[in-house]
């Protein structure tokens, strides 16, 4: 039997699970971590926004960025996760997918996915409890993980 995959995410951390039968509890088995995801806003970016000088010569107006840096950094992470599974995928490492994810990190996450791994995810849970023990998030889960013969 091939063993379903649990990805367990938010905006700095993804856990990958999965249980040795289809209602025994979780094993980690990868771990993958985006510190920059962790910065404050002022460390990502310079300390003062630039100026924009009027055609004029008069005056002018600080320059915003166009994305906010945590978003950005989540975007990033996300494709980095999606990346992830697909080597993953390609290598038959998984049949299943069970995607369990902060609910805007759920969304860039689902941008950056295949359709290949669209189709292999049976289960989506959009709550942020990447945090939480093994034993607590499979409470969150199916009482009956997917398996496919291999």
């Amino acid at each position: 039997m091939k063993l379903a995959w649990v990805l367990v995410a938010d905006n700095t951390r993804a856990r990958i699970f999965t249980a040795d039968t289809a209602s025994s509890p979780l094993n980690e088995i990868e771990s993958l971590t985006h510190t920059e995801g962790r910065l404050h806003d002022r460390e990502m970016t310079s300390d003062l926004p630039g100026k924009i000088k009027s055609g004029s010569g008069v005056g002018g107006h600080a320059f915003e960025q166009p994305t906010d840096p945590k978003k950005h950094e989540a975007d990033n992470f996300a494709h980095q996760v999606a990346h992830y599974l697909e080597t993953a995928r390609n290598a038959h490492e998984f049949e299943n997918l069970l995607l369990v994810a902060e609910p805007s990190f759920l969304g860039l996450l689902r941008s950056h996915l295949s359709e290949q791994i669209k189709r292999q995810i049976s289960f989506e849970l959009d709550k942020n409890i990447a945090g939480l023990s093994g034993d607590e998030i499979r409470t969150h889960l199916p009482d009956y993980l997917p398996h496919q013969l291999a």
